[in-house]
């Protein structure tokens, strides 16, 4: 699986790596937005090409070296990611790896040198390998073999061994191995029989914590005592609990983990592996949807997650003391990391206008966060650019719904803008206040977008996450039409030239809106989207096994739910399509088959309404290659300007140029 934000990731499944949204906030209620100040074009204001936009630099990942001197990450600067050395004290990154077909996704240097360690799969077909890039430039597969997926579960106390999970035994269950660094001997330390998830692994071996998922807002936390064998449910209770294991401290002598018991949202407890007692360490307003201590110890690191965006709790784990840390820009941080000796702590920060940048700051030194990387293209200019606010509205039966709001510079009530409603993946997925350059391409084009939150969104608590079970293609269908009314009431949005786009889940959403509610969107773009969910309820891959009866709890089981799974899909209700529709797609998406859009453009090209279809043979689900993103964007807004603007359409490159 792909990382994902939702404390429940039993609910992240159908999820774009391609789509994601960051920015300030701004409530709203009623039946539309509250009034903002009207944005004015910049005197030189311009428009920008997709290649533009793609010119910058993605960045992620942050391990620090073991002297500290350089942070290991991954970065898509020739085109597909690689990894990369930046120099903590500033410099040109240097490149480690040269993959021209497969993207090197880094997990981290090893505690005591300059190896590394780094995940790859294979057209993104998701069957990551674990590699370790040796320090002669060598590179040794830790998990050999056809048809395995591995995950990196963590370092040995002692930094002699590394852990991972394979299902290369059966494909459904992930056994848990131990691997000595030197060497790289592997010992089996747990066989899964029962497709329980991996959560933590103790820094002395002893333990491992493991969750298991009843429903996709109900879990326990399993502890595993390797000295006697005994599992032990640490979570007993009634009713709907989330709880997932975060991680063991430095001393193997506690266990932090989320729960949501007794209230809306997750908080951090601690568990004390001896006594049994159980302590609240962090409990906001808000999901905390990860928490681990620093390799030694010393420090504690909290995220949480504030109304789509991340806050950052640092604590000194003896005392449980915040740690002030200095001012920051304004923006998402994400992706925190602290070095092996606790004196550095990197981070990512971004905001709507500015991709994610690598910061690096000096613990205890109080001075200012150094910025590492600046991957906006020099050629386009930030205030050009939509700053996302966030606005909520009254839906169809009065529920609050949340999103986020890109108003283009040139739309005003004398020139109303086309708009998108724009659905994120999942279920159970969020759209984020953040740097997302195929939507910044959007509306720098003139297209309204709202990154809508529908009901069954995480972050905004238990009781609204579940309001569509069962419900799909209805209840959060129904938030994505009433969304159309805020939209309208902006008075810088045509109401009558309003479309929908998603990728994964979201493109279900699209395909749902066009056959479900065939008159309500002009046009609908779908991203890999579902189109029969009693195909796809039967084909997910075997390493979901895991997960598998959760997702069947939400959606519905194949063999007992065929009515109204076939209620609402797309493919048995594609007659209803009327409107242009486009689809793209990557042949070897493992999640969501091709086969899924092959049928529902061959079924909407029978109604006779226009139907673009485009397929990228070396793409998974969602799209990593730049020239694929590049490819794929400039055919959406020539599709757009055709079918959703009016405006005259030549060439995708005329219009680029022009």
């Amino acid at each position: 699986m792909r990382p994902t934000l939702s404390p429940h990731p039993a609910r992240a499944l159908f999820t774009s790596v391609a789509l994601g949204c960051v920015a300030l906030a701004l409530a709203c209620s009623g039946e539309g937005p509250e009034k903002v100040a009207e944005p004015s074009a910049p005197a030189d204001f311009r428009t920008y090409t997709i290649d533009e936009f793609l010119d910058s630099t993605a960045y992620t990942g942050g391990s620090f070296s073991p002297d500290n001197s350089k942070v290991l990450v991954s970065s898509d600067a020739t085109g597909i990611f690689n990894a990369y050395a930046v120099p903590v004290d500033g410099g040109e990154p240097e490149a480690l790896t040269v993959s021209a077909e497969e993207a090197v996704l880094v997990v981290g240097y090893f505690p005591g040198d300059e190896r590394f360690l780094y995940l790859s799969d294979q057209g993104g077909d998701e069957l990551d390998h674990l590699f370790v890039r040796e320090l002669d430039g060598s590179v040794v597969d830790l998990t050999p073999g056809e048809g395995l997926k591995a995950i990196f579960l963590g370092w040995s106390g002692d930094d002699g061994s590394l852990f991972l999970g394979t299902n290369e035994r059966d494909q459904r269950y992930f056994d848990i191995y131990e691997v000595a660094v030197d060497g790289y001997e592997r010992t089996m330390i747990h066989q899964d029989d029962e497709g329980l998830q991996v959560g933590a692994i103790s820094p002395d071996g002893r333990y491992i914590a493991f969750a298991r998922p009843r429903t996709t807002a109900d879990s326990d936390v399993l502890l595993l005592d390797r000295e006697g064998g005994a599992m032990t449910n640490l979570t007993e209770h009634e009713g709907d609990v989330a709880n997932q294991p975060q991680a063991f401290d430095a001393e193997s002598a506690s266990l932090f983990y989320t729960s949501d018991e007794g209230g809306e949202f997750a908080y951090l407890v601690r568990y004390d592996l001896g006594s049994g007692e159980r302590v609240i360490v962090d409990q906001p307003e808000w999901d905390v949807v990860y928490a681990y201590p620093s390799r030694r110890g010393r420090y504690l690191v909290v995220a949480v997650n504030r109304d789509a965006s991340t806050d950052l709790h640092l604590y000194e784990t003896a005392t449980m003391e915040r740690v002030e840390l200095p001012a920051l820009p304004a923006g998402d941080i994400s992706t925190v990391r602290i070095s092996m000796d606790e004196s550095h702590l990197s981070f990512y920060l971004s905001d709507s206008r500015t991709p994610r940048d690598l910061f690096v700051h000096d613990l205890g030194s109080g001075e200012a966060p150094r910025r590492l990387t600046r991957s906006l293209t020099e050629a386009i200019d930030p205030s050009h650019l939509a700053m996302g606010e966030v606005v909520r509205f009254s839906s169809y039966d009065g529920v609050e719904i949340p999103g986020i709001l890109y108003q283009p510079v040139t739309a005003t009530p004398d020139d109303p803008a086309p708009a998108l409603v724009w659905v994120h993946g999942g279920p159970g997925g969020q759209s984020r206040l953040g740097y997302n350059a195929s939507l910044q391409y959007l509306v720098n084009h003139g297209y309204a977008v709202y990154a809508i939150n529908n009901r069954g969104s995480s972050g905004y608590g238990k009781t609204f996450f579940k309001m569509d079970d069962q419900r799909h293609g209805e209840a959060d269908l129904g938030d994505c039409v009433a969304a159309k009314g805020m939209l309208a009431a902006t008075g810088w949005v045509d109401p009558e030239r309003i479309g929908i786009l998603g990728g994964s889940y979201g493109g279900y959403m699209v395909l749902a809106a066009l056959t479900l509610r065939p008159e309500e969107f002009a046009v609908g773009v779908d991203l890999f989207g579902i189109s029969n969910w009693i195909r796809t309820l039967e084909s997910i891959p075997p390493w979901w096994e895991s997960f598998r009866e959760a997702l069947y709890q939400e959606m519905g089981n194949p063999e007992e739910d065929q009515e109204r799974l076939r209620r609402i899909s797309p493919l048995f209700n594609a007659g209803e399509i009327v409107r242009p529709l486009m689809v793209l797609q990557g042949a070897n998406d493992p999640r969501v088959l091709q086969v899924e859009s092959d049928d529902i453009v061959e079924a909407a090209r029978a109604n006779g309404v226009p139907v673009e279809y485009v397929v990228f043979d070396d793409e998974g689900h969602g799209f990593l290659k730049k020239e694929n993103r590049a490819e794929g964007y400039r055919k959406i807004r020539e599709f757009l300007d055709q079918h959703l603007a009016g405006r005259a359409v030549g060439t995708a490159e005329a219009r680029e140029a022009a």
